[in-house]
């Protein structure tokens, strides 16, 4: 009971659709149990069977749905009219002046698209919010139809013949949007019948009528005899028809022919009258009756088979386009057409196929360009062929071209994963769309260049090898160079720079001695001892810690002299000179020497002065042998795995970048003397052993990667001349450090089997049947004619064999061969009254004279040779003749010449020849120009009867490049610097300048030269001066008998070698530096006995590093004897300013120019070097030894060399030639060009070849005949033997021969020529009819008329517009009017249109009466196309009308005819005319009402008529106060002139009188009064009343 009150609620909407992708999805609501109170209530209060549904079933869209929907949208449906609220459609209104406002619909449903199954539209708008199903659109007022004018009137016939006579139009524009259907478009009359014919007397016109033939039936079988010949049969229900059937041939070995029927046809003549009635055949007999019979063919239709399973679609995967694919199907021909049956239909169809559907298609392969690795660097695709580098086996480096493999290879998507998965078999390159990678590039092969080193430096001290560590007595002298220049590339590396000498007794530390000043023991001279000052130094001169020689001992004192007054004075020694060899043999030791000089003679009772060979002092010097030792060591072996660097081998790194591991390198190093003897290690220092192992990287092995084969290429599928089929595969990576090798086969070939040999079939015909005439019984029944003769038909069999002779179907034979031979044939079995003859023979054979002709003949047969009109050789000729065809032949050259083209010859495509520039560019060639042959009747025949290729062929020359050509390098200049780094230049300069093309020189100074320039190095110490002592002071004797004072010592200087290799050798003595050059003379002094001797100066002290005026620097001497007496010495030190350049330098160090970039004599190109050297200088600019920057610790620039490119001079590398182009046509002048074109492989760069700008050629096509079907103009109907009725027309089909232009005629040749027939379409015969007179008939289509659009307020409504033209009915007579067919309307879209606007026109009124007619704006007058409602009035009408005597209606009010005047009412109205007095014999004058009504006084005339006052009385006189108005006007007119001659010249009359004429005309049109004002300059204004 409870439940009663509880009822179910669902929620008005459900929820989104969640769950899977698909068709799992579930939408829900909710769903409640509610009280009718309001309350809710538990589901189980309700009652579950109920309960409505929560839950159902929804397609859940996902992204990917995107390509399996979409909206499908219909074509907008028709506008129709808005309708009203309740649904009533609003009715076409009259009013409407542009258009109305209506909605057009259309269908919008989201479908599925693989089997175009509509779905919920909610899947779609997932994606794509749905598009509208209607709009807004207009609907233009309705436009009727529009005709044009009237032509004139048909003539009528001038005889007593009753006609019409008739008038037509034509259809401009068709009804539209609802508008009234075009008029009748002919209107027709009777004629008048001439005066001269008596009434009712009539004149006929006959003519002999001809009907159709009727279809072709086959005679009655009793018709027919045994032997063909054809009897009565009067049995009209007959059913048994005689077949005529051909022989058949075996079933087993032929097929079966066609069926062919031979029957007749009859058709009716009659006689017709020109009212349309029959007459008796009599009164149109003529000489000759029209055929009433004929033969005929039986009309058989096509018959084919069915049609064939449908081809599998030509598309079979999805890509990105939306294109469909294709599929066919065929049929063949079982029976062709026979007769006039119906021709067979297509034979093949096609359709599109799989449309939308790409869900079940696979993803069609994509295609993308792949590369091999580059392969090698060659050097040798840049040089010449002269260059004779390119044939030497020495490592050719620097600039280069690499190339490499570009292939076309296929992607597909894997199934389910839709991702690329890339099948890397080669593929067509065609297939592959966008550019192909480039196949080749500019590369480089690293140049190696050679360590440069300095000279040696001095041999140092015996030292330990290990001064830390010294056992023994064994030791070394060592010597040094330094690498100048670092070596780069493969080369051998440097020298070694450390050589060694075994010696004995080697001290790392010793004391080095300075002597203090000698202090006498007793007094000022005599004998004394000398302080010995000691500093330990290492063996590089470094002053060190006196510990490191506290070992050896050294003397403190030595023991010395000082000279007294009268002694004599030496000075000290000076300073041991050079060794005189770096080394001591047995042939040669070195020696070096050290010198005294006398200062001062002793006086009477001194010291004597010591011998002179006291005063010289020599010793040993580089007493080691001249065998130097040192480590060599040979190259580094190949990098191997070591096992105790296994373990590093899986993540090691080497200069943060992974290998494939480390390994060890390993080479021999071995004591070698002398620079060739091998001798024991203990020879060498230990200390300086190079390293025999160093970690290496190992290199990764690199096994040959290959592509799979390709597809093997196809064999020719149709009757096709084709090569083997053939795979290759191309290397992607050759192998490297002991890869596996790659295969040796690359390329392999394979004949093609079961090639299908092209089908040969032919027609096989076989002998014609009999000539069958039309039965007897047909030909008695209609003229009586009794013998059987006249013409027929005859047929044959034609079948279609293989070249095995076997049956083949009609189609192989229509599509391998020929056209089909004709089934039917006509032939004639002659009357016995015909002329007969014998069969044509065959034509004479012809000379070969061009004007000789040839000839058939025939002769008369049996009772024909007796006629005598068989004897007429006119009309029965008994020989033929024509014209033998002529072998002249006329060239006549057409078009410009070619492009000069030279011959390609075939070459071996190899490694790099695309970059040899192999095929010859340039060079002999010939030029063509085509030709057009004629034979001697001006006909156009094939080129090849005027020359083998159809061209004139003329030399030509395409000149070759040549190159800029410069000298040969010059020899190099000396070095700027004669010590240190300078820079040395050579140069080339310009002999010959390119042209055609060549390689351009490169960058020229003004001279026209280029140079080279490089630093260049020599030793500041390798040429010294090398003196000799002074010799001893020469005092001139014969001026000083002491023998002492001033005088002059001299000594020898040489310039000596002091390199490695020079040995002291004493050279010119330009070598050295001639600003340094040492004084071979000076001044001296030999002291006097007594006086002060003092030393020699000892060195300047050091300025500082900073030059500074202020900073002075000293020197000093010591006094060697005191003076006896008290004089005293001379100073003992000197001092002078530190200036710059003078006695104070600084140091820098200097660098050289870079070089030009320099490459290895090897290279062409490419990489090279800049080099710059590093030198010290002075501050004065002269170049000196490095030690003085070097001990400066001066900061040393980072770079003496850098990397450079020399762009490589690649000349422009071109593809060959293509094939020659196909012509734009096949025949005739009009083909234009063929072309051939190249491309650019490579661009050229730096001083290369530039490319050509011809990269394509032209060559006229050849100017073969064409041969053309020319249709005729259709030929009047012509009606067989009689006048009207059914007949054809006919036209013919011309085989022409021409050039495809309009300037030469084309000639008529034979229709071989031509080859295949034109299609079915191209009808030869037409059936048609004459109209007999009397018939009513269609005329001939009116010209289409001009293009117009539907335009709403002069836009256009439309974007295309429409064209018409009709055709109309002519009525010969009434009586035939029913029988008239209807006229005939014909509208096409068109473009181009215009707007064109339709106005209503008027003439102007004649009695009441006006012509209206309606225009278009672009004058042309029709009728329709102007609204109707505002056609204007065509008469008009007076109200109330005049119908009192002598009145007529004049615009809206009544008038008085001429000769009467008005007399009105006080309304304004006519009350009656009154005859004007005087005016029965004179014409009517201006007071009538005629004369007033003049258009100039007609509108005054209607203003007056409203007037109270009339000017005239009613006997048409003036009134007396019209008279009274004139005079004073007159009086007025007097006043001004009068007072005008007053105030000026009597020029002012002409504008009085102006003013005059003025008045008048205003008295005459206002007739009252006026106000005139005129101003004078030397008047007051002047108003007149």
């Amino acid at each position: 009971f409870r439940r009663r009150f509880l009822v179910w609620i669902n929620g008005s909407h459900w929820g989104r659709c969640i769950g899977d992708c698909g068709s799992g999805g579930i939408r829900s609501r909710a769903v409640w149990c509610v009280h009718v109170e309001g309350w809710t209530a538990h589901h189980s209060n309700c009652g579950l069977r109920d309960k409505p549904e929560n839950q159902r079933s929804c397609f859940q869209v996902c992204d990917w749905h995107l390509e399996l929907f979409e909206w499908e949208v219909s074509e907008w449906q028709i506008c129709v009219l808005v309708p009203f609220a309740h649904g009533e459609v609003k009715p076409r209104t009259t009013d409407c002046v542009t258009a109305q406002h209506g909605l057009q619909h259309r269908s919008v449903h989201c479908i599925q698209k693989l089997n175009r199954t509509i779905v919920a539209s909610e899947i779609c708008e997932y994606f794509i919010p749905q598009p509208p199903v209607e709009q807004a659109c207009l609907i233009p007022c309705p436009r009727d139809c529009v005709v044009s004018e009237f032509s004139k009137w048909s003539e009528c016939s001038k005889d007593c013949v009753r006609s019409l006579q008739h008038r037509t139009r034509f259809v401009i524009s068709p009804p539209l949007y609802g508008g009234s259907n075009c008029p009748n478009l002919t209107e027709s009359r009777i004629c008048d019948v001439p005066i001269s014919c008596f009434l009712g007397e009539e004149e006929y016109i006959y003519s002999l009528q001809v009907g159709p033939w009727s279809k072709c039936r086959l005679p009655h079988l009793k018709e027919v005899s045994l032997i063909g010949r054809t009897m009565l049969d009067f049995s009209s229900d007959s059913a048994e028809r005689s077949t005529f059937k051909l022989h058949s041939y075996k079933s087993h070995h032929y097929s079966k022919p066609w069926d062919v029927e031979i029957g007749y046809q009859t058709r009716q003549v009659r006689c017709t009258r020109s009212d349309g009635k029959n007459a008796m055949l009599s009164l149109c007999m003529q000489e000759t009756i029209p055929l009433t019979f004929q033969s005929c063919v039986m009309p058989k239709d096509c018959e084919t088979s069915v049609w064939s399973m449908w081809s599998t679609c030509s598309k079979t995967c999805h890509s990105g386009d939306l294109s469909p694919g294709f599929r066919s199907r065929h049929r063949s021909i079982k029976y062709i057409a026979v007769g006039t049956g119906k021709e067979c239909p297509e034979l093949e169809e096609k359709e599109a196929c799989n449309v939308g559907g790409k869900e079940l298609l696979h993803p069609c392969p994509r295609f993308s360009w792949r590369t091999s690795e580059w392969k090698a660097c060659q050097v040798t695709l840049l040089l010449d062929g002269q260059d004779p580098r390119r044939h030497k086996h020495t490592a050719l480096c620097g600039g280069g071209i690499q190339v490499r493999e570009v292939y076309c290879v296929q992607s597909v998507i894997e199934s389910g994963t839709h991702k690329l998965k890339e099948v890397t078999r080669p593929a067509d390159k065609k297939l592959c769309v966008g550019p192909a990678p480039s196949a080749s590039q500019l590369c480089n092969v690293p140049c190696s260049s050679d360590c440069l080193v300095s000279s040696w430096s001095a041999w140092g001290p015996c030292v330990h090898e290990n001064c830390q560590d010294h056992q023994g007595r064994k030791g070394f002298r060592m010597r040094q160079r330094h690498v100048v220049v670092e070596p780069i590339g493969m080369s051998q590396g440097c020298p070694h720079l450390v050589e060694s000498i075994p010696c004995e007794d080697p001290m790392c530390y010793q004391w080095v001695i300075s002597e203090g000043v000698c202090v006498p023991d007793h007094g000022k001279c005599g004998h004394g001892n000398r302080i010995l000052i000691a500093i330990c130094k290492n063996n590089k001169g470094d002053e060190v810690s006196h510990t490191l020689c506290s070992e050896f001992l050294h003397p403190e004192t030595m023991v010395c002299e000082v000279p007294c007054a009268v002694d004599c004075v030496v000075n000290d020694w000076s300073e041991w000179s050079s060794c005189s060899h770096s080394c001591s043999s047995k042939n040669a030791e070195g020696k070096q020497s050290r010198t005294k000089s006398i200062l001062a003679l002793p006086g009477e009772g001194g010291k004597p002065c010591p011998p002179h060979r006291a005063l010289q002092e020599y010793r040993l010097c580089n007493d080691h042998i001249c065998t130097q030792f040192y480590w060599e060591t040979s190259p580094w072996g190949p990098c191997s795995e070591d096992t105790l660097v296994t373990a590093l081998n899986a993540t090691i790194s080497w200069n943060g970048e992974a290998t494939c591991g480390v390994g060890l390198q390993t080479r021999k190093v071995f004591c070698v003397k002398n620079n060739f003897d091998q001798v024991t290690n203990k020879r060498c220092p230990d200390s300086l052993r190079p390293e025999t192992m160093r970690p290496c990287l190992l290199p990764c092995k690199k096994d040959c990667v290959v592509t799979p084969f390709s597809e093997w290429t196809h064999c020719p599928m149709t009757c096709q001349h084709g090569d083997d089929s053939f795979r290759y595969r191309i290397i992607i990576q050759n192998a490297a450090n002991g890869g596996q090798d790659c295969p040796d086969t690359l390329y392999e070939e394979r004949e093609c089997e079961d090639i299908p040999v092209c089908p040969v079939y032919r027609w096989k015909t076989h002998k014609w049947s009999h000539c069958i005439l039309v039965p007897d019984s047909v030909r008695q029944g209609i003229l009586g004619i009794n013998e059987a003769c006249g013409r027929g038909l005859q047929s044959r069999a034609v079948v279609c064999l293989s070249d095995n002779d076997l049956a083949a179907d009609v189609t192989e034979c229509m599509k391998w061969t020929e056209p089909m031979p004709a089934l039917v044939q006509e032939c004639l079995i002659p009357c016995k009254d015909d002329c007969t003859f014998t069969p044509w023979s065959k034509f004479t054979a012809c000379s070969s004279d061009c004007e000789s002709t040839k000839s058939r003949r025939r002769s008369l047969t049996g009772r024909s040779r007796k006629r005598d009109k068989c004897q007429n050789t006119v009309v029965y000729p008994q020989v033929e003749t024509e014209a033998c065809p002529c072998e002249t032949f006329i060239t006549q050259p057409h078009g410009n010449w070619s492009d000069c083209i030279i011959a390609e010859g075939k070459t071996e495509l190899q490694l790099g020849m695309r970059f040899q520039g192999e095929t010859k560019q340039c060079g002999e060639g010939v030029r063509l120009r085509a030709i057009a042959c004629y034979d001697k009747t001006g006909k156009l025949v094939e080129p090849s009867y005027c020359s083998s290729s159809g061209y004139i062929e003329e030399s030509c020359v395409i000149p070759c490049p040549f190159d800029c050509k410069l000298s040969d390098w010059s020899s190099w200049a000396s070095c700027s610097a004669s010590c240190g780094a300078g820079m040395k230049i050579r140069s080339k300069w310009l002999k010959e300048k390119p042209y055609n093309g060549g390689r351009p020189c490169p960058t020229l100074d003004l001279k026209n030269q280029v140079y080279e320039a490089v630093p260049c190095y020599t030793e500041c110490n390798q040429y010294s001066w090398v003196v000799e002592p002074w010799s001893p002071c020469k005092i001139n004797s014969e001026q000083n008998s002491l023998h002492c004072g001033d005088g002059i010592q001299t000594r020898k200087i040489r310039c000596v070698n002091t390199a490695e290799d020079g040995e002291g050798e004493t050279v010119p003595i330009t070598q050295c530096d001639q600003s340094e050059i040492p004084n071979e003379a000076q001044k001296c002094n030999l002291y006097c006995p007594n006086e002060c001797v003092m030393s020699d100066w000892g060195q300047w002290s050091q300025c500082p590093q900073v030059c500074d005026p202020n900073i002075m620097q000293t020197r000093t001497r010591h006094v060697l004897r005191s003076p006896l007496n008290t004089k005293t010495c001379p100073k003992d030190s000197q001092m002078q300013p530190c200036v710059l350049n003078q006695n104070c330098f600084q140091y820098q160090y200097n660098l050289t120019d870079w070089s030009t970039c320099q490459l290895s004599e090897n290279a062409t190109c490419g990489q090279g070097i800049q080099r710059r050297l590093l030198s010290c200088m002075r501050s004065d600019g002269k170049s000196v030894n490095m030690n003085y920057c070097e001990q400066l610790n001066l900061e040393k620039p980072e770079k003496l060399s850098i990397h450079c490119h020399v762009e490589c001079s690649v000349n422009c590398q071109l593809s060959k030639w293509s094939a020659w182009s196909e012509c734009s046509n096949t025949c005739g002048i009009g083909g234009k060009f063929m072309i051939r074109t190249r491309s650019i492989i490579m661009q050229s760069q730096g001083e290369g070849r530039l490319c050509p700008t011809q990269l394509t050629q032209y060559r006229n096509c050849p100017v073969k005949p064409c041969y053309t079907w020319i249709l005729g103009a259709w030929s009047p109907c012509k009606v067989e033997g009689g006048q009207c009725g059914e007949g054809f027309q006919i036209r013919n089909l011309t085989c022409i021969v021409h050039d495809a232009s309009m300037s030469v005629p084309s000639k008529q040749v034979k229709n071989a020529f031509c080859g295949e027939l034109p299609s079915k379409d191209n009808a030869l015969q037409l059936p048609c009819s004459v109209p007999c007179p009397g018939d009513c008939h269609l005329t001939g289509w009116s010209e289409w008329s001009s293009c117009e659009l539907t335009c709403i307020d002069g836009r256009s409504f439309e974007t295309t517009g429409r064209q018409s033209r009709s055709r109309t009915f002519i009525i010969q007579s009434f009586e035939n009017r029913d029988s008239c067919p209807e006229q005939v309307l014909e509208t096409r879209p068109c473009s181009g249109g215009k707007c064109y606007n339709y106005a209503w026109k008027t003439s102007l009124w004649r009695d009441n009466e006006r012509t209206v007619w309606c225009q278009r704006s672009d004058g042309v007058n029709v009728t329709g196309g102007c609204s109707v409602h505002t056609q204007p009035a065509e008469t008009r009408h007076c109200n109330p009308e005049c119908k009192k005597p002598f009145t007529y209606c004049t615009q809206v009010l009544c008038s008085c005819e001429r000769g009467y005047t008005e007399i009105m009412r006080s309304n304004g109205f006519l009350d009656y005319c009154m005859k004007v007095p005087g005016l029965e014999d004179k014409k009517a004058d201006v007071k009538t009402s005629a004369g007033k009504n003049k258009p100039v006084n007609s509108k005054m005339h209607d203003i007056f008529k409203g007037w109270s006052i009339q000017p005239f009385n009613p006997d048409g006189r003036l009134k007396i106060w019209v008279y009274g108005v004139s005079a004073g006007g007159f009086l007025i007119i007097l006043f001004l002139i009068f007072t005008s001659y007053l105030c000026d010249p009597p020029n002012k009359l002409n504008m009085l009188f102006n003013i005059y004429d003025t008045i008048i005309n205003a008295g005459d049109n206002q007739g009252l009064g006026w106000r005139l004002t005129a101003r004078d300059p030397q008047c007051n204004n002047l108003i007149i009343p």
